[in-house]
């Protein structure tokens, strides 16, 4: 009975991992491309959208959303809210075939409710399919699964950019057409979840992660994300959830556009944008796989290391960047001074660099989650969810302002609060959990 179970849980993450691939080929190819398509559709169309404006108001309703995802989670379940939000991000994706200022910004609004619904149903999902002992390894697998996205949609928009310098309606169309096909077989993945069975406790070690608390109604869940916030614990992580945030916009927006804006690279700097998403995708699938899915080994000495390594390797990434990128870059296209000569293998490393430290703080951060809260899973994914969406919001409304050495600044001196936010949780988690008893 006990291994049926954990067959049925197993399979539920793979599938939740492939569903949310298939959403986020669509989301996130669209996400890094959104600016570069819609300055072309500009030149062609007199469209006077911006790109980062969308994605700010995307990532502000996001996060006012979050305060009400858990109420929203305690009335439909997990898996109908999934379904509702994806569908959201299917809509917004397939405004694109024909950009329109009001249908850009009326989607923007509309997604950020579905990822505030989407992403706190997922972190609860994920919380009731596994155990303590599997909580590592199953957030390994969903992310693997999940970044395996940055690969499919970017290859694609290489192969339909290459050696092109602008985006005709043509490439656009064909580009978008196949977005939300992704995006709709995401959707309907997630018809094919199924309710986990009961285990039994004797079986678990450590905490319950099976006892999944359910507000009783939704204003509970509201009055328990307020009283969870207020934590220590949780205002520490905080820290590295804003983080995430930040650089979140800065690898999926802004360094794309810094890359397809950089007239050193000729004509293949749209093209090289495409690579730059793989290569992201490739660094992102490859933490995923060593600190998660291999996680009893990587993780002998607990989160914190793993998360030290994830900071290291962006402070590398940012310098490298600073150096090889010119100060314009985010906002316009330029041919303007850099440290050293625009070197297109440098700005391709840094995009493994930038997704595989991506991938060590957000593995780390599912992982200690899943351990620390398992009787509110919605509320701690939501909040998560949420001061990553007002850092991001915050990060795309100045994205279209500040140079890049400003912006590389502010994502070194909020990484490295998040760095010692998450530690410290970690080290009191790690004592605790020595001690006997769980710490929240």
């Amino acid at each position: 009975m006990a291994n049926g179970c954990c067959d049925v849980r197993l399979c539920n993450i793979i599938v939740l991992g492939i569903s949310f691939m298939l959403i986020f080929t669509a989301f996130q190819t669209c996400s890094m491309a959104e600016k570069a398509v819609l300055d072309s559709a500009k030149k062609e169309d007199g469209f006077s959208g911006n790109g980062y404006t969308s994605l700010g108001i995307l990532y502000a309703v996001f996060a006012i959303s979050n305060w009400a995802a858990p109420s929203f989670v305690s009335v439909t379940g997990p898996r109908v809210a999934m379904f509702i939000g994806s569908l959201l991000y299917f809509i917004f994706v397939l405004s694109f075939l024909k950009p329109m200022v009001w249908a850009l910004y009326l989607g923007s609004v509309l997604i950020g409710f579905g990822a505030a619904i989407l992403w706190t149903g997922q972190g609860n999902f994920l919380t009731i399919n596994s155990t303590s002992e599997t909580v590592a390894r199953n957030s390994g697998i969903f992310w693997a699964l999940l970044q395996c996205s940055m690969l499919f949609g970017n290859m694609y928009s290489y192969f339909v950019f290459k050696g092109k310098s602008e985006i005709s309606d043509e490439e656009r169309t064909k580009l978008f057409i196949a977005l939300s096909a992704a995006g709709l077989a995401g959707s309907v993945s997630l018809l094919f979840l199924r309710k986990p069975r009961a285990v039994d406790p004797d079986n678990l070690i450590g905490v319950n992660v099976d006892v999944v608390h359910q507000p009783s109604s939704p204003l509970d869940a509201l009055k328990r994300s307020v009283q969870l916030i207020k934590t220590r614990e949780m205002m520490l992580l905080c820290f590295s959830f804003a983080y995430t945030g930040f650089e979140l916009t800065f690898f999926s927006g802004v360094y794309g556009a810094c890359i397809s804006h950089n007239q050193h690279f000729g004509e293949s700097s749209t093209s090289l944008m495409g690579i730059s998403g793989i290569f992201i995708g490739v660094g992102e699938i490859l933490g995923g796989m060593l600190f998660g899915i291999l996680g009893k080994k990587t993780n002998k000495y607990g989160r914190d290391p793993v998360v030290l390594l994830g900071y290291v390797v962006h402070m590398v990434a940012f310098y490298l960047i600073f150096v090889n990128m010119p100060a314009e870059a985010p906002i316009q296209e330029t041919n303007g001074p850099t440290y050293i000569h625009s070197n297109q293998y440098i700005a391709i490393l840094c995009s493994f660099l930038l997704g595989f430290g991506d991938s060590s703080f957000n593995t780390q951060i599912y992982s200690l989650l899943g351990f620390m809260f398992p009787e509110d899973s919605s509320p701690a994914f939501a909040i998560l969810k949420f001061m990553q969406s007002i850092a991001a919001a915050v990060a795309f409304y100045y994205s279209d302002i500040l140079i890049l050495q400003w912006q590389l600044l502010i994502n070194v001196v909020t990484g490295t609060l998040g760095l010692l936010g998450f530690c410290m949780v970690e080290w009191e988690s790690s004592r605790a959990a020595r001690a006997g008893y769980q710490s929240i």
